[in-house]
């Protein structure tokens, strides 16, 4: 885990064809982007050795960027509950990266993120990836969207006062 004062936030939007991820540093009142993408493990790839890729890429991120912190999408319950579990799973394999490494793994719902950075828990993806772009001072909104959501976690997470981080962890 990392030593430094500053922290370093990595936000995981996690899926099995795509896991978004975007790492911030906090500096005083400013938010700065240090890195974001996804993890897109090959297509024909069997499910098990997809979260296999999503483990290993996420442990990559952990080990460049020494996060204080990784944050990760809470469960959004579908009505396809093959699809839930398949989701649940990539989650799983988020958290281990990070606790693998002793790193507190905090989770805020979809609509929490999109509440502390555009304002309403209802906003749009174009929305989030707007304000993402304004907050991290980007030139162009974050690509692709799951990029943007990981972004937002990580601010969300940045904007938890410290005696509410508790609630969060997991």
């Amino acid at each position: 885990m990392s030593h430094r004062s500053t922290p370093v936030i990595l936000g995981i939007d996690p899926g099995t064809r795509v896991t978004g991820y975007g790492v911030i540093r906090i500096e005083g009142h400013h938010y700065l982007p240090v890195d974001y993408g996804c993890i897109r493990p090959p297509a024909n790839y069997k499910l098990s050795d997809r979260y296999l890729v999503i483990f290993e890429g996420i442990e990559q991120l952990v080990e460049l960027h020494q996060p204080t912190a990784l944050v990760i999408e809470t469960q959004f319950v579908q009505k396809n509950v093959q699809s839930a579990i398949k989701l649940g799973m990539a989650r799983g394999v988020a958290i281990i990266a990070g606790k693998k490494r002793g790193i507190p793994v905090f989770e805020y719902a979809p609509t929490q993120a999109k509440l502390a950075v555009v304002g309403t828990g209802r906003a749009s993806k174009y929305q989030v990836q707007g304000m993402v772009q304004r907050l991290l001072n980007l030139s162009q909104p974050p690509e692709p969207e799951d990029a943007a959501d990981a972004l937002a976690l990580a601010i969300c997470h940045a904007q938890v006062p410290a005696f509410k981080l508790i609630e969060n962890e997991i």
